[in-house]
């Protein structure tokens, strides 16, 4: 789950990380007071969406007197901002971020995440810290020093003052960092995160520390032991149907193609992604609906790929090991029934009580096409679907 960058610069305070003032405004009217309670005529007004890219798209405006506040204010909220890590038709601006403009000498990038092959925390840390840390990693990775945090010791002095080494800060900002450091690793421990991440880690004019930006992601299945933080949740920044799937327990992912895939097992779901390929289709998704699935989650599931208006065919693909085949072929008939179904339906099932379960099917009088093996399941639905290859 993502934050805000405004929810995520509170949790930063509450760890002891310096952020600069500021408050998080829905509409003109709150963000006006907002501005005049900061004082001063500079401001910087930040369009909230869970993306990065937002300065070159045009969601970060820096703005002088109130006249040109209020139009950095009125261009962004309610609008929808376009950035490289956004869906093409871009995210929904709900919130925008006031502060007073930063004095900055000097823009560093410091984060966590975890190393999951050496099974630990790593801290990422460069003196070339702002809007291009992407093109750095990408162009100059000598530039990006790496720390590993052992989870029995926990984050070390000479660990922190190694990144100050690097990133070429004084002596008396060393302690501020490891405060900064020091702070985010418990965060990230505390909080179940995936990602922290302070890009730019400023350096003021007046030689302090301060996180301009603020980024974190927390772990969807640590999320029950934060119940708080789950409430921080914001749905309009996800895709719809992902979040409708997630509410049903099913793991969905949309894409481009016309024919419909339902399976369970993400491995068997992949396979037969590829088998579609393979004969000359195109998966319109990939959806998992778990090895466990009732008949109401495939309901679920088959309203929810018929949603997406370029699917011409959809493929069942079902292994019954945990759940028997009779059980999921009544589960496709009702689903089949309750949504009107006016796209062909291929079913492949294998497993407990096939043959009951194919019979289900055969006898049910709907229009469904049974399949006796993935091969052949593939091969009538790119058919039906109006595609293929010989």
């Amino acid at each position: 789950m993502n934050l805000h960058e405004f929810q995520a610069k509170q949790l930063f305070a509450s760890y002891g990380i310096p952020i600069p003032r500021g408050g998080a405004a829905e509409s003109a009217e709150q963000a006006r007071s907002i501005a005049r309670h900061l004082g001063g005529d500079h401001w910087v007004v930040k369009a909230q969406i869970h993306a990065g890219g937002r300065g070159k798209a045009g969601g970060v405006k820096l703005v002088q007197g109130m006249a040109e506040f209020d139009k950095a204010v009125a261009d962004l909220l309610g609008r929808r901002l376009v950035t490289h890590q956004t869906p093409h038709d871009g995210l929904p601006i709900h919130h925008v971020l006031i502060e007073p403009v930063s004095e900055v000498a000097r823009e560093l990038y410091l984060g966590a995440v975890i190393d999951r092959a050496r099974e630990r925390v790593v801290f990422m840390a460069s003196s070339m810290g702002g809007m291009d840390i992407e093109n750095v990693a990408v162009t100059q990775p000598d530039q990006i020093l790496t720390v590993t945090v052992d989870p029995v010791v926990g984050l070390q002095p000479y660990q922190w003052r190694q990144v100050g080494f690097a990133l070429k800060l004084d002596m008396n900002q060393f302690q501020a960092l490891g405060a900064v450091m020091g702070g985010l690793y418990r965060l990230f421990m505390e909080k179940d995160a995936s990602l922290v991440e302070i890009n730019p880690l400023a350096v003021t004019q007046q030689g302090e520390l301060l996180a301009v930006d603020a980024k974190i992601n927390l772990d969807d299945n640590a999320l029950f032991r934060h119940s708080d933080l789950e409430r921080l949740k914001d749905a309009s920044q996800e895709d719809e149907k992902e979040f409708i799937a997630q509410q049903h327990g099913l793991n969905y992912v949309p894409l481009d193609g016309t024919i419909a895939c339902m399976v369970n097992g993400a491995g068997l779901a992949m396979a037969t992604m590829d088998i579609i390929k393979l004969h000359g289709g195109e998966p319109a998704n990939f959806l998992d609906v778990g090895g466990g699935t009732t008949a109401e989650r495939v309901a679920e599931a088959f309203k929810l790929i018929l949603s997406d208006r370029k699917v011409r065919a959809v493929l069942v693909n079902i292994f019954g090991g945990i759940v028997r085949c009779d059980l999921i072929a009544e589960g496709i008939i009702k689903a089949v029934a309750e949504v009107h179904l006016a796209v062909p339906v291929v079913v492949r099932l294998e497993g407990t009580n096939v043959e009951q379960g194919k019979a289900l099917l055969r006898n049910s009088g709907l229009a469904i096409t049974t399949a006796e093996g993935l091969t052949d399941a593939a091969q009538k639905v790119v058919k039906l679907a109006g595609g293929g290859r010989d």
